[in-house]
């Protein structure tokens, strides 16, 4: 007899989203996770002594509302603050944006676009909240379909007509055809390729802009950090009823006949259960935990074909005291995205192998918010660095030493003696994501968000709606629909299917 009714392959936020509502439900839940804590990208770890940083993700757009409530977050002591976004340019006064608001003659036109965006982005949402459509309505829920298409006949024909044209253009023409402020432009082609393997001037960009929003109003930070978020929603999880095991390691999936029934983990114990289900990279989930002998051969060959390269780089620096980013507020989201054509710049040599000259960033100060991460009167810098490359002409030591150089002249040039504060820095490469979090490429959706593998196409087309070819085998991660981001909706929509389905 099976152990458990589900076992839960990674404890990251999806994993921990998708075995708190089976549990809720009554399933008897086991999640393992390779790491020491739960979390995944969602967490923080010393980098120096006596400094912490966010581990990877430093923000979130927003944790999905099904999640937040259905978990009970907020009685596991989870609370966000707002962060308001500073645009750092050249020698210009910092420009304060916060959601559709800002300042200067662009103020206008920068609000009625962030308007028209929101609402075409809030039309988006239902498709986030379920499994992805299907190309033909045979077999699915007619009450799913109308809440679908409800939400895109609310925009009225001449919105409708709109919404199609900009998901299929790119941001950078919008961003000219709309603004005139280099900065505003700039942080709308920088957001809407943040983590993406696409420069703005890429065709579908601006559909990842829509996709950032329809995640929430973010950016957020959890009130004591990205930590804190994995702490309640483990908290949270195991109040439900799940076995929580840390240090876990699976080696494999192991099958009886044609099905999935448990896994094998690196110390050699074997769990059996009625379903497993992964909450990692799809690619590692059917290549090496469960291989070919198990799977179809022209799946199996498909799966090598997801595309998941990753194009942004980690930074953490220990720093003596706090730079001054030209007085913009400390506890702010800086970005350092002087114009949309900086951006493209900043992507062209990734695509060869190569480092940008002058690479475009997003900038936290945590210790302006969590004061002890640091020794008194010393402060923490995490900066998500765009683009790196991941297979680097150079080697990666040569490309991280260029990179990290690179980075810093970009940081100095907007806090003018923040090199003389460093103590200690670290980069991490794409490489070096894939190996510490498993993010295959160091790509953090566990697979490129891209409009040719989302909805219906994500990861591929025969394990989209979270089922796979394989019985009794499930995905659950960000990998999945809708994506990643420290939202949880990928894991939360997969146990609902498989509740839906009662498997």
């Amino acid at each position: 007899m099976p152990s458990f009714d589900v076992i839960v392959i990674g404890g990251g936020v999806n994993g921990l989203a998708c075995a708190a509502r089976l549990a809720g439900k009554g399933r008897k839940v086991l999640l393992l996770e390779a790491g020491a804590v739960p979390g995944g990208g969602a967490g923080e770890r010393d980098f120096a002594p006596g400094y912490r940083a966010p581990a990877l993700a430093h923000l979130t757009q927003g944790l999905d509302a099904r999640v937040l409530h259905g978990m009970g977050l907020a009685r596991h002591g989870l609370a966000f603050d707002p962060v308001a976004t500073t645009v750092l340019a050249g020698q210009a006064a910092p420009m304060v944006v916060q959601g559709g608001q800002t300042s200067g003659p662009d103020a206008a036109a920068f609000a009625a676009l962030h308007a028209k965006l929101s609402a075409f982005a809030r039309v988006l949402a239902p498709f986030r909240a379920d499994k992805p459509p299907r190309l033909v309505a045979e077999g699915q829920p007619w009450g799913r379909l109308l809440r679908q298409g409800l939400a895109i006949r609310g925009l009225g024909r001449d919105d409708f007509r709109e919404l199609l044209r900009m998901v299929l253009i790119n941001v950078h023409d919008v961003a000219e055809d709309e603004l005139t402020d280099d900065r505003l432009k700039g942080l709308l082609a920088f957001d809407a390729t943040l983590g993406a393997w696409l420069g703005p001037r890429s065709p579908n960009s601006l559909i990842l802009y829509l996709d950032r929003l329809s995640r929430g109003e973010g950016p957020l930070w959890p009130r004591g950090g990205m930590g804190a978020l994995a702490r309640a929603m483990a908290a949270a999880a195991t109040a439900a009823g799940v076995a929580l095991r840390c240090d876990a390691r699976v080696e494999s999936i192991f099958t009886e006949g044609d099905r999935a029934v448990g896994v094998r983990l690196v110390s050699g114990e074997e769990i059996r259960a009625g379903l497993v289900v992964s909450a990692i990279n799809p690619r590692t989930t059917f290549r090496a935990l469960v291989g070919p002998r198990a799977l179809d051969a022209g799946f199996f060959r498909r799966t090598g074909h997801i595309r998941s390269r990753g194009a942004a780089a980690k930074l953490h620096l220990a720093l003596t005291g706090l730079p001054d980013f030209r007085g913009g507020d400390p506890a702010s989201r800086l970005v350092i995205a002087p114009s949309s054509e900086a951006v493209e710049a900043a992507f062209n040599p990734v695509k060869y192998g190569e480092v940008p000259k002058a690479p475009v960033m997003e900038v936290i100060l945590p210790t302006a918010r969590e004061a002890d991460w640091a020794p008194a009167g010393h402060h923490v810098l995490s900066a998500i660095v765009q683009y790196a490359p991941h297979a680097p002409m150079a080697g990666l030591e040569a490309a991280r030493s260029e990179l990290l150089e690179n980075t810093l002249a970009v940081l100095e040039a907007q806090a003018p003696g923040l090199r003389g504060r460093i103590a200690h820095a670290e980069l991490l490469m794409p490489q070096d994501i894939e190996a510490r979090f498993g993010m295959v490429g160091g790509n953090w959706h566990h697979g490129e968000l891209a409009v040719e593998q989302m909805l219906f196409n994500r990861p591929l087309p025969q394990a989209a709606g979270y089922a796979t070819p394989l019985p009794g085998l499930w995905l659950a991660g960000a990998g999945s629909h809708p994506g990643g981001g420290i939202n949880g909706a990928a894991g939360w929509n997969a146990a609902g299917a498989i509740l839906e389905a009662r498997a």
